[in-house]
């Protein structure tokens, strides 16, 4: 809980500058994600991740677009990420 109150207290503090580069990041991590997911097939489940990863970005992207208070675009920039993050490492486990 240190660490997350630790890495919000500096993201508010630098909301604009962070928002920016975690666009980059959480827009690339999400495109990654999505063709790892594509490459195992089109089956249902595989565009029930894809629907996943594409709602977890755009939450993000709509908090930050909407200047939403810096707690919950905090939060839902994890929640991309997280989400992302996982997909893609058990997409890449499947597929090799």
């Amino acid at each position: 809980m240190r660490l997350y109150n630790t890495l919000y207290k500096d993201f508010e503090d630098l909301f604009v500058g962070y928002s920016a580069v975690a666009i980059i990041l959480t827009t690339c991590l999400g495109a990654a994600a999505a063709m790892v997911i594509l490459m195992n097939g089109h089956d249902f489940m595989q565009m029930f991740q894809l629907f996943l990863v594409l709602v977890g970005a755009m939450i993000y992207l709509v908090s930050v677009l909407a200047q939403m208070k810096p707690r919950f675009v905090f939060n839902s920039l994890i929640l991309s990420l997280v989400l992302s993050s996982i997909l893609l490492l058990i997409n890449v486990w499947m597929r090799y």
